[in-house]
């Protein structure tokens, strides 16, 4: 496993649409495998491919429940809405007012080509509608309410 480089906004690869995952191949065992630790590294709860450099429908999401591997994920079904601060790990230190969906339901692959259906609520529903719009090229910052402003995080006392 390896940290990869997150992708900044700006960079062109966060601006393109990703292409389907076909098969798992020893590269895409390791993409996923870089992408959690690149994530865990960053603090994030989710990590798009498109954010490492690379165009393929894969987004890992973590939001302390363990990691949840989607390939070529779509969403089924929405209802609700919450609206609340967003990050990506793509605009570091900052955050926006964003709505979504207070609940989704999406169909996707594992890391065995095996297709599931996940729910979620709240913060796992604003996981998947954020990771996967990255997949179409989309960033939050697209749909942020109001203005984007800095987040400074407070240093936990060990």
């Amino acid at each position: 496993m390896a940290l990869r480089t997150i992708r900044l906004q700006g960079d062109p690869v966060l601006e393109k649409k990703c292409k389907e995952v076909k098969e798992i191949t020893p590269k895409i065992e390791e993409l996923i495998d870089d992408m959690l630790e690149t994530m865990y590294e960053a603090n994030g709860v989710g990590l798009a491919a498109p954010q490492v450099g690379v165009l393929k429908r894969l987004v890992v999401i973590d939001i302390g429940e363990g990691p949840v591997i989607m390939i070529n994920p779509e969403i089924l079904e929405t209802s609700g809405e919450q609206t609340g601060d967003e990050g990506c790990l793509s605009l570091p230190g900052k955050a926006g007012c964003v709505t979504r969906p207070n609940y989704v339901k999406a169909r996707a692959f594992d890391e065995n080509m095996e297709e599931y259906i996940i729910e979620g609520e709240e913060l796992m529903a604003r996981a998947i509608c954020h990771e996967l719009d990255h997949l179409d090229g989309h960033m939050y910052t697209e749909k942020v309410e109001g203005q984007i402003h800095d987040v400074t995080y407070e240093e936990e006392d060990e």
